[in-house]
């Protein structure tokens, strides 16, 4: 391990440099668990992770049960879009005081879905429990109970306090606040088509995935949660068969829904050329639908050979550059990977929020000895170490932005944040000329 990165001795297990020997010695690399206190870890809250998942819901009424601060983080600021209603751009709180801490707030609570309903008549609200609540004891689901019972409409309570546990955590309790609210809906027999599962249509992405389906013949039954609504989700246990884009926020849903309902599924991914084309040909090889495997096999030739054309034009830009990759999760994290590949660029640095075991020995087997893998990495980790490995590029989301601009080292956003679809082919087109542009702007002459 070199000398100019420290390492807290906690953290050691979480990293894997085999070339420096800081877990090197053919250890497993330590995922899936709290993050170290005081380590300053990239990872958000439990409530943070719930509110992901559930917001894109474009008819859903979001209650934000805490103090206002909890409430900024919306919807708005991000890349979702919907085709249909614009409900979920909005945020409620009961804004809870200093009295309310002290006295309780399941009053300021019920009043809340009082008011919400008088003025909104809607069908689905969700209540969010945050750190507060969670300290002071609201039973919020006594409130929501009297609530759907006083108005015949879905109220369902995510209890989700930031210090319970991180954001993983936070997604499984909107995975099985889904499950709650569908479960009416579990008997539904068995139609034609998929569930799409983890996209959350940043920048249209969804629309992207649905046209590819649709080419192919394969229809699309409900999605989850980009450009979902109340009916759409009521169809999800009439699919036959789940497709899981985003592993970290969605497989545990996945397991739910095959479990329950008896809706196998697949993971897939639709960023970069090998991935969208395998993705397809497996969905439609799970359908044991021959026709529409027939027709993916001529649309994913035609098209990949289409983006490997336009990728060539670009390689003599890449060449000898090097990349760092800090994503949420791990399927995404292994896309990339991939995708870089394809374009002559090495990934020296890869970690993610909530990778699985089962995600690091992919992006063992992907990357070369010398790459740096972390798990839940904070600013100092990854700043040393794409100054260590000479990375030229990162790749990550709002809160690794500032780090890289710090060192000079050009940025590709590739969180919920940006405005642009990196899904699919379209997306890879979109993806190659973003980094083209980051990593050969003059601007780095002057900077470095």
């Amino acid at each position: 391990m070199s000398g100019s990165v420290r390492i807290l001795e906690e953290r050691k297990t979480s990293i894997l440099d085999k070339a420096m020997c800081c877990n090197g010695n053919g250890k497993e690399i330590g995922c899936e668990k709290q993050s170290v206190s005081g380590a300053v870890s990239q990872r958000a809250c439990v409530y943070c992770g719930a509110r992901v998942v559930l917001n894109p819901i474009t008819d859903a009424y979001h209650i934000v049960h805490g103090p206002i601060g909890c409430a900024s983080y919306t919807w708005d600021i991000r890349g979702s879009l919907s085709s249909g209603a614009e409900i979920y751009r909005n945020s409620y709180s009961t804004d809870l005081r200093e009295s309310d801490i002290i006295f309780g707030g399941e009053k300021k609570l019920a009043a809340a879905i009082d008011e919400l309903v008088e003025k909104e008549n809607p069908k689905l609200i969700f209540v969010y429990a945050t750190c507060i609540v969670g300290v002071i004891g609201d039973d919020i689901e006594a409130v929501c109970r009297l609530a759907e019972e006083k108005y015949g409409i879905r109220v369902i309570p995510v209890k989700a306090p930031g210090f319970s546990g991180t954001k993983s955590l936070g997604y499984k309790i909107a995975c099985n606040a889904i499950m709650r609210l569908i479960a009416p809906n579990r008997e539904l027999p068995k139609g034609k088509g998929v569930n799409i599962l983890g996209d959350f249509n940043l920048a249209g992405e969804m629309w992207i995935i649905k046209s590819y389906l649709e080419r192919i013949g394969i229809p699309v039954v409900s999605t989850v949660t980009g450009d979902a609504s109340f009916e759409s989700l009521m169809r999800m246990p009439s699919a036959q068969l789940n497709i899981v884009q985003c592993a970290g926020s969605s497989t545990y849903l996945a397991n739910q829904l095959e479990e329950q309902m008896g809706i196998p599924y697949i993971k897939v991914s639709f960023f970069g050329v090998e991935d969208t084309t395998s993705s397809l040909v497996r969905i439609a090889q799970a359908l044991g639908d021959q026709q529409a495997l027939s027709k993916a096999l001529a649309f994913t030739a035609e098209e990949s050979e289409k983006a490997k054309a336009f990728l060539k034009t670009y390689l003599p830009k890449f060449e000898g550059k090097k990349a760092a990759v800090y994503v949420g999760g791990g399927f995404k994290a292994i896309s990339l990977i991939r995708q870089f590949r394809e374009m002559g660029i090495e990934t020296v640095v890869v970690g993610t929020q909530t990778g699985q075991k089962e995600d690091y020995e992919i992006i063992e087997q992907l990357v070369s000895d010398d790459t740096v893998i972390l798990d839940d990495a904070n600013p100092a980790e990854l700043e040393e170490f794409m100054l260590e490995k000479g990375a030229d590029i990162l790749v990550g989301g709002v809160k690794e932005r500032p780090l890289a601009y710090k060192l000079g080292i050009a940025f590709c956003d590739h969180n919920h944040e940006r405005k642009h679809a990196l899904a699919g082919f379209e997306g890879i087109r979109n993806f190659t000329r973003e980094v083209n542009l980051s990593l050969n702007s003059p601007v780095w002459e002057f900077c470095r």
